[in-house]
């Protein structure tokens, strides 16, 4: 487990964690961020994936999340979640201080990538984002706006919003499992939680030419529940030289989920190869 440090909203909670290495010596790691409702633990595949292509996994539950402490759907403040990133990089960093990481985001943890990345971007070679949420997939309107910072300050589990799990993959079988696993979170969103997430989609939007190292940007152009919009906007706003936006015409939310998985998955690595030996030259 994972102790979140003092000095953080979720002091003293313990974070599930894993991590997944090759035979030999990994060539660099992956911290893998992963999304809302979910947990580490459905990333079997593309861990294996990436272990095949000479990668180490680091992934975390967040707070609130898998088998991690805390609350589902809710979250005291997003920096918690930026607190378990940490304390996930500094444990990679223990095991192997002199390896290369990369951050891999996917939809909400797409989100706490691109925020982390604003202060924290000098820690990775590259960083990949998978369907992030920063352009919610319906525009909410002032006046949701507005109650949502009501609700989330007086009603902060209160929940607002519930996903559909349709969205999640083209491939029924996923949605099966997603909805069978006891470790995924089928209840509503809290509204502390929902306005969180829109105060840091906005502080993404408003900040994104900060963002100047390697990003590759996956996205579903089917997407319902977060927008292709979001990716695009940050392939046009970042300052990054090397960046590569990637928006598949039939996917859906969860790109490394769809029937299609291995072309994404190769096209992630193949670009991850490129970026890291652009490095060493």
């Amino acid at each position: 487990m994972l102790l979140l440090p003092p000095g953080s909203k979720a002091a003293g909670a313990k974070l599930y964690w894993q991590k997944w290495l090759p035979d030999g010596n990994p060539k660099a790691l992956i911290l893998l961020i992963h999304g809302y409702a979910e947990h580490s633990g459905r990333y079997q595949y593309f861990a294996e994936h990436c272990l095949d292509k000479g990668y180490g996994v680091y992934a975390v539950d967040h707070w609130g999340h898998g088998q991690s402490d805390g609350t589902p759907g809710f979250v005291p403040d997003f920096s918690v979640y930026h607190d378990g990133v940490e304390q996930l990089l500094a444990r990679a960093k223990q095991d192997f201080p002199e390896l290369p990481v990369v951050l891999v985001g996917h939809s909400m943890g797409g989100l706490i990538s691109a925020t982390y990345l604003l202060s924290r971007q000098s820690e990775f070679a590259a960083a990949v984002l998978s369907g992030p949420a920063v352009k919610a997939a319906e525009e909410p309107s002032a006046f949701l706006k507005a109650i949502s910072g009501f609700l989330a300050r007086f009603f902060p589990k209160l929940g607002v919003l519930e996903l559909d799990p349709n969205g999640v993959s083209r491939d029924p079988d996923v949605v099966a499992d997603y909805l069978a696993d006891p470790l995924v979170y089928n209840g509503k969103m809290g509204a502390r939680l929902a306005a969180e997430m829109l105060r840091n989609m906005t502080l993404v939007q408003q900040n994104a030419e900060q963002i100047s190292l390697p990003l590759l940007m996956l996205h579903g152009e089917k997407d319902s529940l977060a927008a292709a919009e979001g990716s695009s906007f940050l392939d046009a706003h970042i300052s990054s030289t090397d960046k590569m936006l990637k928006i598949y015409p039939e996917l859906f939310h969860e790109i490394f989920n769809e029937p299609e998985k291995d072309q994404v998955l190769n096209d992630m690595t193949d670009w991850l190869d490129t970026c890291l030996a652009a490095a060493r030259e």
